[in-house]
């Protein structure tokens, strides 16, 4: 097991919250044989949604939301064979930066056989926010990823959208070390180019991210994903990657949170229906 994390400096002498997460399999059920938080980060009671035995944890920030200089650290384990769903309470809210960017990072390891599902509910950025998150993951060959982004602009007075100054978001996904998956998002939309005429995004405000790395990805996966998204993305706004692992990549684009979500749950369903024979994923948050 790893030791506490202790704080690195950051612009408020430490950490605004830590979380450290170790999940262990046990007669059948997936378990935490160790759980460490310490300032503005927290974790619910875990819970099981189904009798698969994969458990469900969900992070809370009490504080509400991420604010200039404020450094975040997550810390994930998942021991050989077991599973994980992994959850927030609510959106992550980025408020004004002035001065200092807010940023979170996350590590996570995946040992053989062990299986994670990170599906965090949306990123909300404000006007003159900027934030940075790194999430990089070691897994073993045998393990499974599956891992969510939705980003949206928060609401200004001026009832303009995309008035946050900078997010930038990267992934880095190593097996056994090697590094196979650089994802590297930067968006910058307070510097008064808008973000369609660079190309990035066209006429869209909101981008939903998928990523999977799972050796049981092939091309007839691919092809039967891209048949149940096709009814649900009637304009064209969805592209898939396939990627070296073997993996994909998914990415969408909407003015609004509602389609992103039903593009990437309709995706987690089908690969739950195929590899586990889950039913569809329902949160019970609401």
């Amino acid at each position: 097991m790893r030791p506490a994390t202790v704080g690195r400096l950051g612009s408020h002498g430490k950490w605004a919250g830590t979380l450290s997460l170790d999940i262990a399999a046990k007669a059948g059920q997936s378990r935490a044989a160790r759980q460490y938080h310490d300032g503005a980060l927290r974790i619910l009671r875990p819970h099981y949604l189904d009798e698969s035995g994969q458990v469900c944890y969900v992070v809370i920030n009490p504080g509400g939301a991420y604010l200039g200089g404020d450094k975040y650290l997550i810390e994930v384990d998942v021991a050989e064979g077991a599973d994980l769903l992994l959850t927030t309470q609510s959106a992550t809210k980025i408020y004004r930066t002035p001065g200092s960017r807010a940023e979170s990072h996350t590590s996570i390891r995946l040992g053989p056989g062990a299986r994670l599902e990170y599906l965090p509910d949306p990123l909300i950025a404000y006007r003159e926010a900027s934030y940075t998150q790194v999430t990089t993951v070691d897994m073993d060959p045998t393990a499974s990823l599956v891992m969510a982004e939705v980003v949206t602009p928060g609401w200004s007075p001026d009832g303009k959208l995309f008035r946050y100054d900078e997010i930038r978001l990267r992934n880095e996904i190593s097996i056994e070390g090697r590094l196979m998956v650089l994802d590297n998002l930067l968006i910058r939309p307070g510097t008064g180019s808008p973000v369609d005429s660079m190309g990035a995004m066209e006429q869209f405000t909101h981008l939903g991210s998928l990523l999977v790395m799972d050796a049981r990805v092939d091309a007839a996966l691919i092809q039967a994903i891209h048949e149940r998204l096709a009814p649900i993305d009637p304009g064209g706004e969805l592209g898939l990657t396939l990627l070296d692992g073997p993996g994909f990549a998914l990415r969408a684009l909407s003015n609004s949170t509602e389609p992103l979500n039903a593009v990437i749950g309709a995706a987690v369903d089908l690969l739950r229906a195929h590899w586990t024979g889950q039913e569809p994923l329902n949160l019970r948050k609401y």
